[in-house]
């Protein structure tokens, strides 16, 4: 488990925002709703709880300071 400070991939992030799975997905409306990933996959739910908590971006940094 990584502690501290994650390093952006711009690559990534425009990948993850122009995938045509989620293009599909919010087109069609089929979301499922926030808390239910605990249902759908629990191991990754649990990872990314904790890797979210343990973990801060530099983006974090920014709005500190608003």
């Amino acid at each position: 488990m990584k502690f501290g400070f994650r390093k952006p991939s711009i690559k990534k992030s425009i990948a993850a925002r122009t995938s045509y799975k989620r293009f599909i997905r919010h087109n069609l409306g089929i979301k499922a709703p926030k808390g239910l990933g605990l249902i759908t996959n629990p191991k990754k739910a649990v990872y990314n709880k904790v890797y979210r908590r343990t973990t801060k971006s530099i983006f974090d940094i920014f709005k500190l300071f608003k």
